[in-house]
């Protein structure tokens, strides 16, 4: 009996261990990024034209690949910079001509193109309305790159993620710490000063789908996530907000099954 105890010993511990790392609500997959804008027609138009964005269903939504930029109509625009999200970033076959292809016509560059070594081609650009894109050459995965957050503790911050909703551990191109979510990254750079809420910034918020939304809003409020919407409905799709401890919003959606 003894011997059976020591030898279930490392199996248990394992278990546990596995048990521990159960996010507190699933995710089925990154789901989409809400903008702040003056003019979402507008928008609409300009990521389509200058960013190769394809036209949603509606007039306010836009699609990189199955990631859904969701446009919200604001009367002031705040940039994303200095906010817990701090930029989106998008990816490129030729980064080169890209950026030449913005510059002409008329896109504000912030950081030209430069050779990180060991990492790829990036740059800086950003949209009329105060959205921050990291625009970057990496073969490995075009379209819609990731999510950059911005926090005091980067390391506690993706931990909070992966608690939460779970993502793959991995570092891009072996540098850089970060979690995966069906491709798409979500990055965390360690900020200066505490970053401002999301919720009135040019990036609004994050979205992950999810299978049930009272389990998953009961999930984040009994891990002490902030709430700023309970869980409600338009027509058959549900979805809720809620913060993380930076003040990035979060969104929960749990889509119609299909």
């Amino acid at each position: 009996m003894k011997r059976l105890a020591i030898l279930c010993a490392p199996f248990l511990l394992v278990a546990a261990s596995a048990w521990a790392a159960d996010p507190a609500a699933p995710n089925l997959a990154i789901d989409n990024v809400h903008i702040r804008v003056a003019d979402p027609a507008q928008a609409r138009d300009w990521y389509i034209k200058n960013l190769g964005a394809t036209a949603g269903e509606g007039a306010t939504q836009v699609y990189f690949g199955k990631m859904l930029i969701a446009i919200v109509k604001t009367d002031k625009p705040e940039p994303s910079t200095g906010s817990a999200i701090d930029h989106l970033g998008l990816s490129f076959p030729d980064l080169d001509a890209k950026m030449k292809e913005l510059q002409a016509a008329g896109v504000k560059i912030v950081t030209p193109v430069r050779d990180v070594p060991g990492l790829f081609k990036l740059g800086f650009i950003e949209d009329p309305w105060g959205v921050k894109i990291e625009v970057v050459q990496d073969t490995e995965r075009l379209g819609f790159h990731h999510v950059h957050l911005s926090a005091a503790d980067p390391d506690a911050a993706l931990k909070w993620y992966e608690d939460m909703l779970g993502g793959q551990r991995d570092k891009l191109k072996g540098r850089i710490e970060g979690l995966r979510y069906d491709g798409i990254w979500l990055l965390v750079s360690k900020s200066a000063t505490a970053p401002v809420s999301s919720g009135e910034r040019a990036v609004m918020s994050v979205g992950w789908r999810i299978r049930d939304i009272n389990q998953a809003a009961g999930a984040f409020k009994a891990k002490g996530a902030k709430t700023v919407v309970e869980p409600r409905a338009i027509g058959k799709l549900w979805y809720a907000f809620f913060e993380d401890p930076n003040g990035a919003r979060v969104e929960l959606l749990q889509r119609p099954a299909q």
